[in-house]
This record gives C-alpha cells, sequence and structure tokens, in this order.
C-alpha cells in the first residue's frame, strides 16, 4: 500500500504535526541525577531529523521521592533537570519536530530500597504490588493530593520550558494505573470501588494539569489493559466497560487517547476486528494513537512468520486507511533507526536498520 498515507499532516487542536508518526516512549536511562545531557538532546533530535512527526520523551520523574527507581532516569523537577530538557526541546524545535514529557510515577512497581531514594518507601492506592500482595500502608488522602499538585507543577513547567504538549503515563501497571486496576486498588472511599469511580485519582490529575497549563495545550494520556508482568489483565472486558471508563476521562479534559496494546493489528473485543485505539476513537470521539510491535518483524512481535516487517506496515496501513487510528507510534523500531520515517516514506525499507536487543545498550 502507499505509505504517503503516514506522512500526511495532523491537526487536533494547536498541535499541528507534519505526519501520523509518534516516536513511543521508552525508558532510556542515560541521564545521570536525573538530568538529560547533550547526549539525550542529539539522541531526540535525530529522530526529529529523521522524520517523526511527535517525539513523546522516556518517562519523565514527577518531585515525588518514589516517583521511579533509577538514578538515570530523567526528573521533571529541579533547575538543572527543566534546564536539560530546555535544551532538548530547542534541538528538537531546531529539527522542525514537536515534542512533549511523558510524566511519570512508578507507584508500587518501586521496590523498597530502590534508588535514587533508597529511603522512600514505594506507594500506591492500597499499598499492594501488582501480584495483588501487600507491601506498604494505602496511600493518605494527603499522599495523593500531593501527587495530584506535582503531576501539575510537572505539566506548568513543561509548558514553561517550550515544551508542545504534555502525556500522562496512565499505563502498564504504574502509580495511575494502580487506581484504574481492581488488583491494586482496593480502596473503599471515594477513590476505589467500581471501574468509573477508580478513574477518580486521574481525573483529578488531569483537571489539575488542566489548570496548571490552561485550556490550549495538549494533553495526553497513556492506558493500557495489560500490566508489566501480566499480559492478559483486563480493565474493560466489554466495550460498555470500556464506556464507562474513558467518558469521565475524556470530560475531564484529555486531548488524545494514547492506547498501548503489545501488537497492534489484534482486535479487543470479539465481534469486531477494531483494536484498543479504534474502540478509543469510536466510544470518545478524541483523536487517538495506536501502538504495538510496529515496523517489528516476528522475531520480536512473537507472531507468526507471514507478521514480516511489510505486512505489518501494510495491516498499519489499510487500519489507518480506515479512520481507525489517528497517529501511529512507533518504539523499538525507531531506537534502531532513527531514520525509520524517511526511509519508509522513500520507499527506501530495505535500507532500514532492524531492530536488535543490543540497540537498547545505547543511546545512539
Amino acid at each position: 500500500m502507499n505509505s504517503e498515507l503516514l506522512f500526511t499532516p495532523f491537526q487536533a487542536g494547536p498541535l499541528s504535526l507534519a505526519n501520523r508518526i509518534v516516536m513511543a516512549p521508552m525508558t532510556r536511562a542515560h541521564s545521570p541525577e536525573g538530568v538529560a545531557g547533550p547526549d539525550v538532546a542529539a539522541y531526540y533530535r535525530r529522530r526529529a531529523e529523521g522524520g517523526v512527526g511527535l517525539i513523546v520523551t522516556e518517562g519523565t520523574a514527577i518531585n515525588h521521592p518514589s516517583a521511579v527507581s533509577h538514578p538515570s532516569i530523567p526528573n521533571i523537577h529541579g533547575e538543572a533537570a527543566l534546564e536539560g530538557w530546555a535544551n532538548v526541546v530547542q534541538e528538537v524545535h531546531a529539527a522542525g519536530g514537536k515534542i512533549i514529557p511523558q510524566l511519570w510515577h512508578v507507584g508500587m512497581a518501586r521496590s523498597i530500597g530502590d534508588l535514587p531514594n533508597a529511603d522512600a518507601l514505594p506507594i500506591g492506592p492500597s499499598g499492594l504490588s501488582l501480584a495483588g500482595e501487600p507491601v506498604t500502608e494505602p496511600m493518605t488522602k494527603q499522599q495523593i493530593d500531593g501527587i495530584v499538585a506535582a503531576f501539575a507543577r510537572a505539566a506548568a513547567d513543561a509548558k514553561r520550558i517550550g515544551f508542545d504538549g504534555i502525556e500522562l503515563h496512565g499505563a502498564h501497571g504504574y502509580l495511575i494505573d494502580q487506581f484504574f486496576w481492581e488488583k491494586t486498588n482496593q480502596r473503599s472511599d471515594e477513590y476505589g470501588g467500581d471501574l468509573e469511580a477508580r478513574t477518580t485519582f486521574a481525573v483529578e490529575i488531569i483537571d489539575a494539569c488542566r489548570r496548571a497549563v490552561g485550556p490550549d495545550f495538549p494533553i495526553i494520556l497513556r492506558f493500557s489493559q495489560w500490566k508489566s508482568g501480566d499480559y492478559g489483565a483486563k480493565l474493560a472486558r466489554t466495550p460498555d466497560e470500556l464506556t464507562r471508563f474513558l467518558t469521565p476521562l475524556s470530560n475531564a479534559g484529555v486531548d488524545i487517547f494514547h492506547c498501548s496494546t503489545r501488537r497492534f493489528w489484534l482486535p479487543e473485543f470479539e465481534g469486531s476486528e477494531l483494536n484498543l485505539a479504534g474502540w478509543t476513537k469510536r466510544i470518545t470521539g478524541k483523536p487517538v494513537i495506536t501502538v504495538g510491535s510496529v515496523g517489528l518483524n516476528s522475531e520480536f512481535t512473537g507472531g507468526a512468520a507471514e507478521h514480516h516487517d511489510e505486512d505489518n506496515l501494510d495491516r498499519l496501513l489499510q487500519r489507518l486507511e480506515k479512520s481507525e487510528f489517528d497517529l501511529v507510534a512507533v518504539g523499538r523500531a525507531l531506537i534502531s533507526d532513527p531514520a525509520w520515517p524517511a526511509k519508509v516514506q522513500s520507499g527506501h525499507k530495505e535500507e532500514i536498520i532492524p531492530f536488535t536487543p543490543a540497540a537498547l545498550q545505547t543511546l545512539s
């Protein structure tokens, strides 16, 4: 199929993109003491030069002692970290790209004793691990309010230093998602209960961020059904349940939903070929980003042999042509080859550098 469909412009409110390709957020841990340096700026600039329409940065730690568990994960707070990100933004904009940070708190996915703040205990809605086992005490209302405020401060700082929007990480079993998921949220107050009630924490964060950045600054929410270590997990098992989940989040002010799946071509519910992004767009009417093994061959998708790279892209284009989704996030394929978009657009897919696990060890 004609790949030019990927390279048509896209507009969502004030966010104007040259094409439909999004660089997916991927943890790189190359920011010593939480500060993104010139090598990080060059890394993201190369992806903008390679033709990515929108870059979503790796997860960035909001201002809380247990937000992340590695000393080289970048912060989105503190003078040095914000100066580092301002330089990243400048480099990406100079290359003609757009960039937003992913705001992150890992919650109970952090183990006791993890760096960079080994004395800080992990926090979560009910103090339960992703396996549902008690680890710490449930979050207090004061802690919840503090986290909400920290997300809002990060959003305001992101706007101030020139980012083009923000993404809230509400997927994969991290803190926001831990409030979504019944297995990790056993609260009996307003933050727990049924599926809709369990969105309250996220709704408060979205609302606080919106007040911090104003009406015209894009807010993207990334969510998933699957969790780290539990790929079969489901927040919503039917379209009706997904509607109950998404409606309060959409009403709170999400501009774009980033729908994380492991393989974009798999249907989300029986009786329909729509994937999670397709259902989300149908339910909310909001723009959506699909993601999941785009540009990877069968060795890394775990699919059958026919899912080689060319068929993978053909499947993607067929769905994009049907307007099942609006934007396409590319992850590991862009780690190996920053020029992936340019090579696809020019028809030189045979020149694409294939992804290998070794690429994860570099910041090329």
